[in-house]
């Protein structure tokens, strides 16, 4: 499993430890940059009018570890994040509780519409094609869920 700690400053990680918010800030933040985009998403206690207890992921690490790099390159490919200088993104992997954090996104650029966007962009590509899977479980039960942007090949 790819660490952070482990591998200086590498773009995307699995980790089945807690996600810092701070260190994907600080492996975006330079000088050429006026802005920071985050996304932080964390497990809600709820979802669909069943209490949500916590959150298990599991992955074929090699392949996301690959998919996100090469959404990453993407990215930086598309002429409307031509201003994006950094990104990193961050999945957690194992048992994810009530308000911890599942995936961590932090996006510099020179001025902050670019950041934003890509930031938005990256995540709704990685829930629809990176293989990470979520189950979820209640208070009176679980079961796996498929995100809704997963676009299942035909």
């Amino acid at each position: 499993m790819a660490n952070p700690e482990e591998t200086p400053n590498p773009r995307v990680w699995l980790t089945n430890e807690l996600l810092n918010l701070d260190e994907a800030v600080k492996r975006v933040t330079a000088p050429d940059c006026g802005a920071i985009a985050t996304f932080l998403g964390t497990t809600r206690n709820y979802f669909e009018g069943k209490e949500v207890v916590k959150l298990e992921y599991e992955a074929y690490e090699p392949m996301a570890i690959k998919s996100l790099e090469a959404l990453i390159d993407e990215l930086y490919k598309k002429p409307e994040f031509a201003d994006v200088k950094h990104v990193v993104c961050g999945h957690r992997l194992g048992v994810v509780p009530v308000c911890e954090a599942s995936v961590v996104i932090a996006v510099s650029s020179g001025h902050r519409a670019a950041s934003f966007h890509a930031c938005h962009w990256l995540l709704d590509e990685l829930k629809a094609k990176v293989p990470i899977w979520k189950k979820e479980i209640y208070t009176d039960g679980s079961t796996w869920k498929a995100n809704k942007e997963w676009d299942a090949p035909a």
